[in-house]
């Protein structure tokens, strides 16, 4: 099943943003599709990730939302194929809140993880504040006001970043970080040298209503790692320490 919402455009000129479902379950891809909606969002859903894929790739939604357990191709198998093209905003909402489940989920590069059942208060802040992260033209969220600006473009020594293009390169190759791998790396990076704690870099990445443990925090720097080294085997920019958190060594 796939259903595409109508891509209007809001009175103000600007395409509405656009929230992709994609969940076996047709009764949660009905409640969350009416709800984003009657919030302004057009949605398009899809019941298995063999349909969504395709669509994914080729007309790419602004975030989306994948259940694990689906038949044809599961949540995670989605993820990892997304993520050899794609840097796409992803949240996964699923039943199944096994620890270990989640740490594979945010290690392949989603965004966020959120278990079932769930409030859509809290989906729809998630939503807002992955989309406020990612930058870019979102008519739903012009109105708000937040203090945080766009960044400047961030140079520490191989490193080269540009927030308002979401662009990472390395020795001039580039790195395809998500949403919240940015955030982390721009956090570190903006001090090198300087300790940052866990806590700290959950700030940085995470709003105010969202909670993260440590481990997310970890998963996302491991997986930043892997990133790094597949274009420097030698990368060894982002440093650990024991008890303290992270840092940024630009030598």
């Amino acid at each position: 099943m796939e259903s595409t919402g109508a891509e209007a455009t809001s009175q103000s000129g600007h395409s509405r943003t656009v929230i992709a479902l994609v969940d076996d379950d047709r009764n949660i891809l009905t409640t969350v599709s009416i709800a984003l909606q009657a919030e302004g969002f057009d949605t398009r859903v899809y019941s298995d990730g063999e349909a969504a894929l395709g669509a994914l790739l080729s007309n790419p939604p602004d975030l989306a939302i994948f259940d694990i357990k689906m038949p044809k191709m599961d949540g995670m198998e989605l993820l990892r194929r997304l993520r050899e093209k794609s840097a796409l905003p992803v949240i996964f909402l699923t039943s199944k809140d096994d620890e270990t489940d989640e740490q594979a989920g945010l290690e392949m590069g989603a965004d966020d993880y959120i278990a079932k059942p769930f409030s859509l208060r809290l989906l729809l802040a998630r939503i807002r504040a992955i989309l406020r992260r990612s930058g870019g033209d979102h008519p739903l969220l012009l109105s708000e006001q937040f203090d945080d600006k766009p960044g400047e473009v961030l140079e520490r020594g191989r490193l080269f970043m540009d927030p308002a293009r979401h662009h990472v390169t390395w020795e001039g190759e580039p790195v395809s970080l998500t949403v919240t791998e940015f955030l982390l790396l721009e956090a570190l990076a903006a001090r090198p040298g300087v300790i940052k704690s866990r806590n700290q870099l959950m700030d940085a990445a995470y709003p105010d209503d969202v909670f993260v443990d440590d481990r997310t925090v970890d998963s996302h720097i491991k997986r930043m790692r892997r990133k790094f080294r597949s274009v420097d085997q030698g990368f060894s920019a982002i440093e650990t320490l024991y008890g303290a958190g992270y840092s940024f060594n630009e030598g």
